[in-house]
Parts: structure tokens; sequence; C-alpha cells
């Protein structure tokens, strides 16, 4: 896969995830739910790394995705926007 595939991708899928955390907020509060969060986050870190490689930025998002309430804020979005800022843009000169 291209790199700028890959990095679309990474896009769509953290854009996906942060879109379900966020629209879903009462199914994932608690109880049983939560797990399921859990779950969702640790597919979508591992997508990201494999995707984009490890970057010292996802550490934070993986922090703030296990705070209640604070993963409200769209993380995994600015963490990919991020780790991508500069990467596949067309060559210039």
């Amino acid at each position: 896969m291209a790199a700028r595939s890959r990095i679309w991708a990474a896009r769509a899928i953290a854009l996906a995830a942060d879109g379900i955390q966020i629209f879903a907020i009462p199914v994932f509060f608690g109880g049983v739910a939560s797990s399921l969060n859990a779950a969702l986050d640790l597919l979508v870190g591992v997508a990201l790394v494999l995707l984009l490689g490890w970057h010292l930025a996802f550490l934070p998002s993986f922090i703030a995705e296990l705070v209640p309430m604070l993963d409200i804020f769209p993380t995994w979005t600015a963490t990919v926007l991020f780790v991508t800022r500069g990467r596949g843009a067309a060559p210039r000169g």
C-alpha cells in the first residue's frame, strides 16, 4: 500500500473510531460496553501503528483513551493528524 493510501486509511480509521466514541457516549460510559470501548481503542491503536509505524505521540492517546470522559476529545484523530502532518505531500520544487 502506498504511503499516501496508508495515511488516508489511518485518518479514516481515527475519524470513525472517534465518531463512534463521541456519538455512543451513553453506551460506552460504563458497564459491559466499556470493555467494547477498550477493545475498540486497542484495535484502533494497533491498526494505526501498523499503518503509520510507532510514533511517540501515540502514547498520550493510549493513556487519554483510558481516562473516563477524556475520550470524548477526538484523540485518535488529533494524533493521526499530528503524526501525518507533512507526510504524503507533493514534492516541492
